[in-house]
């Protein structure tokens, strides 16, 4: 059977390598899976994976991945695995791709070559929402956020493919509930997303304040739907918060994560004497 340990203050959990499952690809996915549902968040440690391996596991759950154009350079595979983003600069907490109509359901993160003080933190987004007040809580029960967005050429290709026209983005666009947007003359557009910060994840019944409210604050690239800003009396109460109920992945070579998107919040602290060491592979897959 496998060896789970807790991980952290909430949910996590650890899978270690045992010497009934030495290799990743020999767990049973029906146990991870039923696993993962209860927990949200698996560190799989001592399997020694490397991103293809990271590849063939997650597509054991679901063979449908998500692009993430923002990092259209950062490819390693030519398809769906790709680097994490680099520089030294923290990222606040979010949901991947949770800006935009096209979140993904899990996020995967394998890890090449770890540094000192470059952990991966998270969040639980259900503990998150019961923490905070009642007045912020009504705020975001009653009013939707709109987030903005600039996406280049290079991007929206990316994402539907090299060959797709304006009449290929229009009926994407077009059919999705929440978007609003806006096609310049050098085939650009400018989009924005309206959608609940609150969500019910997949597997929990309980309400989750998983979002990228944070992250894209610090953009400035976030407003309540309506245009009106978000109170900075709100987002310093949501930092508080947030600051509290930290939890982190303490990487090692050859670690794999998987994070319910719909759930946990994830991001980093500032990458202190990293020279671009740091090397951990991302790919987001949908149920």
């Amino acid at each position: 059977m496998m060896k789970v340990e807790p991980l952290g203050i909430t949910t996590a959990n650890v899978v270690y390598a045992n010497n009934e499952y030495r290799d990743i690809l020999e767990l049973t996915t029906q146990e991870v899976f039923q696993l993962f549902k209860s927990c949200g968040v698996i560190l799989f440690r001592g399997f020694e994976v490397n991103y293809e391996q990271m590849k063939k596991f997650s597509a054991q759950f679901s063979d449908r991945y998500v692009i993430d154009p923002t990092r259209e350079n950062s490819y390693v595979d030519g398809s769906f695995v790709q680097l994490v983003d680099g520089g030294t600069h923290p990222l606040d907490p979010h949901c991947e791709n949770a800006s935009s109509p096209f979140v993904s359901d899990v996020i995967w993160f394998c890890c090449d070559v770890p540094i000192e003080g470059g952990e991966t933190l998270f969040w639980n987004g259900v503990q998150v929402w019961k923490e905070l007040s009642e007045q912020v809580k009504q705020l975001f029960l009653h009013k939707k956020v709109k987030y903005r967005h600039d996406v280049s050429v290079e991007q929206w290709k990316l994402f539907l493919g090299a060959d797709s026209t304006i009449v290929d983005l229009k009926l994407l666009l077009d059919n999705i509930e929440g978007v609003k947007y806006w096609i310049n003359d050098d085939e650009s557009f400018y989009m924005e997303y309206i959608c609940s910060a609150v969500k019910k994840p997949n597997f929990d019944q309980e309400l989750a304040f998983a979002n990228s409210v944070l992250f894209e604050y610090e953009q400035q690239k976030i407003s309540l739907e309506d245009g009106s800003a978000i109170p900075d009396a709100v987002i310093a109460e949501i930092k508080d918060i947030m600051n509290r109920l930290t939890e982190e992945i303490p990487w090692q070579h050859g670690d794999l994560a998987m994070i319910d998107n719909s759930k946990f919040l994830h991001g980093r602290p500032e990458l202190k004497d990293a020279d671009g060491k740091r090397k951990i592979f991302v790919t987001q897959t949908n149920f």
